[in-house]
């Protein structure tokens, strides 16, 4: 199915949103795919996206692909790279799974780029109107355990090897993960939960850390570090869900991790957060 209008009802979802962001401006503002089917998906199936539908810049080539199947909250999320007020959302929108599959003739868009033509998707589809408003929310505030000190485990990136390392370089084993400007979470070999990015920010580690260590609330960068950093933390998980935990393991909690290997904690605080309010959406016609 051939998407009409959807350029015009994707503007009037953008303005509800006030000025529009600046990662929108540079991916160029208002695309749309050629095609889009969207179902809801049969229960206990799933179908791995094609590339992760995460807020970061991890990315692989799509050759003009899109598909998923998530709720609608996790879509509205990876479209507008903030999560959307669960409040305000009908329930079906926080459970009901849609498979997603669209088409863009550009081969090579960027992950901005697609996360506007999914924007272009929930207006036409979903008939999805949001505004942005902000809030006063308890928060972790994330600073350095010493002034102007870093753990072991984050260095400047400049320290690390680069990202594009001259051709017929050996592959480096000690280097996690192997590219740079993605997330990577993984499990080692001694049942201890591994999170590192390369190239990043501490900006963007901050906001990495609620979701990793199940901390409950959003993390906000309070450490004064800037320009980009590497970084790998290495902890024993409460739980890891499909996975046998290590009865003899003796790791170090997600806290302690952050304290010994980054050279950061967190203290509880209050900070004005920009939150995605959803003021309408409806179930999509199915095709």
């Amino acid at each position: 199915m051939r998407l009409f209008g959807v350029v015009l009802l994707a503007v009037v979802a953008s303005a509800a949103l006030g000025q529009r962001p600046e990662w929108e401006t540079k991916a160029g503002g208002k695309m749309a795919f050629e095609v889009v089917s969207i179902r809801l998906s049969k229960p206990g199936t799933f179908t791995p996206p094609s590339f992760p539908l995460s807020t970061d810049d991890s990315f692989r080539p799509h050759g003009g692909n899109f598909h998923a199947d998530f709720p609608l909250a996790v879509y509205i999320s990876f479209a507008y790279k903030m999560e959307p007020d669960k409040a305000s959302l009908p329930k079906w929108a926080l459970t009901d799974y849609y498979t997603v599959v669209a088409k863009t003739e550009k081969v090579n868009a960027t992950k901005d780029q697609m996360r506007l033509m999914v924007q272009a998707v929930l207006a036409d589809r979903f008939k999805l109107a949001l505004h942005v408003e902000n809030r006063e929310s308890p928060v972790f505030a994330l600073m350095l355990v010493k002034p102007g000190k870093t753990g072991p485990k984050l260095r400047p990136h400049g320290e690390g090897r680069e990202c594009d390392p001259p051709v017929g370089a050996a592959r480096d084993p000690a280097v996690f993960p192997e590219i740079c400007d993605v997330y990577s979470m993984t499990q080692t070999a001694r049942h201890m939960a591994m999170l590192g990015s390369r190239n990043t920010t501490v900006e963007l580690l901050a906001s990495s850390l609620d979701r990793a260590g199940r901390l409950g609330r959003p993390v906000v960068d309070r450490t004064v570090l800037e320009g980009n950093w590497d970084f790998t933390i290495e902890w024993q998980p409460e739980s890891q869900p499909g996975a046998a935990l290590d009865p003899d393991a003796q790791g170090p909690t997600f806290l302690e991790a952050m304290n010994d290997q980054l050279g950061l904690k967190i203290e509880p605080a209050k900070a004005s957060l920009p939150t995605l309010v959803v003021d309408h959406v409806e179930k999509p016609t199915e095709n």
